[in-house]
């Protein structure tokens, strides 16, 4: 969850006054606070560009009318924020929702309303397909990095893993460097997403067996519960990943690791009542087992945790990111674990937080 104060998430289950903002960054250096009437914010780590955004403005000379105007708009960046105004003499507190390239104006020329659509900046990364061949080489930080800031030379890159050697790996023309980035990222059983600041990040998936939780949505007086769903599925569920790497540029040897589901207590048990549904995952960067277990494990936590999925709706909570593990209490007083997958912030003073979940588990 993104820092806030002691204060922010009590706070949201109590009448406030809600506090958006968002920031029009154009390419002449100028920067516009709009006046927005609405939009919204979807962040899916199911999706390769995490971070997606809509927002409504009343004004319609917001859309790009002369070559002046268009050049001025085309790279242009988005960047927003919400929170809550305690309605008192300090400002107020606002969370980064992210920073987004604009890259649609749409409305009534003389009416208005005008809607602005964007991406996450990691859309950069992806429509920058390589002209020419790629070899990634080193380690995954700096091969990662080196795929980043081809595309976007001062973006700013966090890395909270271990770093750790890759083998040699040939990009073709035409390949898409973001995909890329995670091919690589994955021998370090990690991911990689920009952030709520814009910021890229390279990192592992917190484990919901061990990952505490940071927020509570309690069907309770006072809670922020709304209504929740709860699902299972087997529909591309798989209990074991077999991971393998062969390097012949490198004269490396063929490795490989087969990570299953190994708790005899999981309804996706490895050889118990589900049966053995493995999956298979290879890449020229993994030339040790260590890597191959990493990439494997991470694969592994992505295909079994879709069985349990579940849809809940709730106060809307601008702190939240994909991985977070939250404690839902529902109407009937059962209690649960989930892990958030993805989840929807609106811009406006009404509107709910659906979120949706996997990894969804009993809480004692």
């Amino acid at each position: 969850m993104y820092p806030v104060s002691s204060r922010f998430l009590a706070r949201l289950a109590e009448s406030h006054r809600v506090a958006t903002r968002v920031q029009l960054f154009l390419t002449t250096g100028d920067v516009i606070d709009l006046e927005h009437t609405g939009g919204s914010v979807t962040v899916d780590r199911g999706q390769a560009i995490r971070r997606t955004c809509t927002v409504t403005v009343a004004d319609p000379s917001l859309i790009p009318r002369t070559p002046t105007d268009q050049l001025a708009t085309y790279g242009a960046r988005l960047r927003l924020a919400r929170g809550i105004d305690y309605g008192t003499a300090e400002q107020p507190e606002l969370v980064p929702l992210g920073v987004f390239r604009l890259d649609s104006v749409d409305g009534d020329v003389n009416e208005g309303p005008v809607t602005l659509q964007g991406k996450d900046l990691s859309a950069i990364v992806a429509d920058d397909k390589l002209t020419e061949p790629w070899t990634s080489t080193g380690t995954v930080v700096g091969a990662v990095t080196a795929l980043i800031q081809r595309s976007i030379p001062d973006a700013d890159i966090i890395s909270l893993i271990d770093d750790t050697l890759i083998g040699s790996r040939t990009f073709d023309v035409q390949a898409d460097p973001w995909a890329s980035a995670q091919e690589i990222a994955a021998a370090a059983g990690a991911e990689v997403y920009a952030n709520a600041d814009g910021v890229f990040v390279i990192a592992t998936l917190p484990d919901l067996l061990t990952a505490e939780p940071v927020w509570a949505v309690e069907a309770v007086e006072g809670g922020v519960y709304i209504k929740g769903n709860r699902a299972m599925s087997t529909d591309k569920v798989h209990n074991g990943i077999l991971a393998r790497g062969e390097n012949t540029s490198e004269n490396v040897a063929p490795v490989s690791w087969l990570a299953v589901d190994d708790d005899q207590g999981s309804p996706t048990y490895w050889g118990g009542p589900f049966g053995r549904r493995p999956d298979f995952y290879s890449s020229s960067t993994l030339t040790t087992l260590a890597a191959c277990q990493q990439a494997a494990i991470l694969k592994l936590r992505q295909a079994k945790t879709p069985n349990a999925t579940g849809d809940i709706s709730a106060l809307p909570n601008a702190a939240l990111e994909p991985g977070d593990v939250i404690r839902v209490t529902h109407e009937d007083g059962t209690r649960e674990l989930h892990q958030v997958a993805a989840f929807t912030v609106p811009l406006s003073e009404d509107g709910d937080l659906p979120i949706s979940t996997i990894s969804a588990k009993e809480d004692a």
